[in-house]
């Protein structure tokens, strides 16, 4: 299983972080071990600046390589809400010196995942989701405001990857990333419902 990111996805996000808005989709990956068990996230060491990026995480349920657009759909039947943590003093480091962002970005415990719900519930094109830290809101995003919808992010990620079953994709993070400390309580909103809840240790 693999997960595969996309950055910069919304233009907001891209603006406050002083990136230029992409052409194409931004792809980086996590291996399977960023998967956090439990609902503990760890401060790493390494890092003073550990900032949390709110995503729609859809799973792939059907294989397929160089999937066309008006296919993509037949590729994934659940989605869910997940948080990428990124150890931001780390990767503008590594951005600087033009190398990978993948001690950044793909450190044990770094991909969260909430409870998966089926897609066929939702409107994809307008899903409101939120992030609460300490029960105050701080991202508050819709897919409508993707550069790439889900769609365009399987059709060309297909193209250089084979998708496999079970492989998940974090769609990329809207405005109001920001910093997590210790006894942080974090809360995903998927259309008013939670799907998922952790501490910050």
């Amino acid at each position: 299983m693999k997960i595969i990111c996309i950055g910069r996805n919304y233009s907001e996000h891209a603006k406050e972080l002083g990136n230029e808005v992409p052409e194409n989709p931004v792809i980086f990956l996590k291996p399977e071990t960023a998967i956090l068990k439990g609902n503990e996230f760890r401060l790493p060491s390494f890092s003073d600046d550990v900032h949390y990026e709110l995503e729609v995480v859809v799973k792939i349920s059907k294989e397929g390589k160089n999937i066309p657009k008006d296919q993509a759909h037949q590729h994934y039947e659940t989605l869910s809400l997940g948080i990428d943590f990124t150890a931001r003093d780390v990767q503008s480091e590594l951005k600087a010196k033009g190398l990978p962002w993948e001690l950044a970005k793909a450190f044990d415990g770094s991909a969260v995942v909430g409870h998966f719900q089926s897609k066929h519930v939702y409107s994809l094109e307008s899903l409101q989701f939120s992030l609460a830290k300490n029960q105050i809101t701080v991202q508050d995003g819709n897919t409508e405001q993707m550069l790439f919808s889900i769609d365009d992010i399987i059709a060309f990620a297909s193209q250089y990857f084979t998708l496999c079953e079970g492989d998940l994709i974090y769609t990329g993070t809207p405005k109001g990333v920001g910093k997590v400390e210790a006894n942080d309580v974090l809360e995903a909103f998927l259309e008013g419902e939670k799907l998922l809840e952790l501490k910050v240790i």
